[in-house]
């Protein structure tokens, strides 16, 4: 990648800071995914991945692992095994949101129609599938064990995290606890992996790679509470999503959770037929949850999380991109506002 890039004109917000600063790294990766998801054999694989890859996501788990390299030192021998890995992180992401998008009969991902919707789910679980198979292709070229096992740890967590809230939905026993363990596994888990193998890769100081483990922890925790507050009426553009999916999905998020702890007999009636039985109007929802105030605690506990990651990068060399990945941890919990 080279020196950090400066420019007369400086980007918008953190994570247009971020990405140009780590442009010439992503472009390699972008090469990287185009080539992978190539197959001469079944040409919906890449038509499908790239209905997807190329729908503008911005690709912060990549990039977290292609920063993170670089702020323990990697690359100065012109190295490139972060940029299999960020392309590794990438696949396993787009394959657990075609895999997701089946499980949630979604119709709508990042502004467009849904792969499922599109062609089918067959189509969907296959072409996920494939780019779980390619993740690992990459990630073993690296010829690191411990690359291999945090990496296919995440993937294992992944699914248990999606498993777990498949069985928590409609469930209004579902505790905190679980709400937590749910969150670590199908958001924070690839976070995480996606920054500890960059100082993996970099063979930083173990109290580094732990602190990048940590920090992206805690920002995955955070970005997906952010994420259930915009579900209740946090903001209704620009999240991918309608307002109230998690609701109608009958998803057990924290707003909900609280609010059925603290509610009467006639609210938790409300959230036992609407969560339960699939009956329930999202304005009295809404309603609510705004009773209790747990939208504004869940906003709080998005808060709190952002600021153990941004304690996490105090282990880790002064660098411009530590500081660029403390603003990213603000940028996530702005959304909240």
């Amino acid at each position: 990648m080279g020196p950090i890039v400066t420019d007369q004109t400086p980007p918008k917000g953190p994570l247009d800071r971020l990405a140009l600063a780590c442009a010439a790294d992503m472009d390699r990766v972008a090469d990287l995914i185009r080539t992978r998801m190539a197959s001469r054999n079944a040409p919906r694989i890449p038509e499908i991945t790239a209905h997807l890859v190329d729908a503008g996501g911005k690709r912060v788990r990549p990039m977290l692992t292609v920063a993170a390299a670089r702020l323990c030192g990697y690359g100065a021998d012109g190295g490139d095994d972060h940029i299999k890995l960020a392309a590794t992180v990438e696949f396993i992401h787009t394959a657990t949101l075609l895999h997701d998008d089946v499980v949630d009969e979604s119709q709508q991902r990042r502004g467009r129609p849904t792969a499922n919707l599109l062609w089918d789910n067959q189509s969907s679980v296959l072409v996920g599938d494939y780019l779980f198979a390619r993740s690992f292709q990459l990630m073993v070229q690296t010829g690191s064990l411990r690359v291999l096992d945090i990496l296919s740890g995440a993937a294992a967590t992944i699914a248990e995290g999606e498993v777990l809230q498949l069985t928590a939905a409609r469930n209004v026993a579902t505790d905190e606890a679980t709400y937590l363990q749910v969150v670590r596994g199908k958001t924070a888990a690839l976070f995480e992996a996606a920054a500890q193998v960059g100082g993996v890769v970099a063979r930083a100081p173990e109290v580094q790679v732990e602190a990048l483990a940590a920090y992206g922890d805690a920002l995955g925790i955070s970005f997906q509470m952010v994420d259930d507050w915009l579900d209740y009426g946090g903001a209704g553009d620009g999240i991918g999503k309608d307002l109230g999916d998690d609701f109608r999905e009958g998803k057990l998020t924290l707003p909900v959770i609280r609010a059925i702890a603290r509610g009467d007999d006639a609210e938790r009636a409300f959230w036992k037929d609407a969560m339960e039985r699939g009956r329930g109007d999202f304005a009295q929802a809404q309603a609510i949850i705004a009773r209790h105030g747990t939208l504004e605690e869940t906003r709080r506990e998005a808060l709190t999380w952002r600021d153990r990651a941004v304690a996490a990068l105090d282990h880790l060399p002064r660098h411009p991109l530590r500081d660029m990945l403390s603003d990213l941890a603000h940028y996530v919990v702005a959304r909240a506002s």
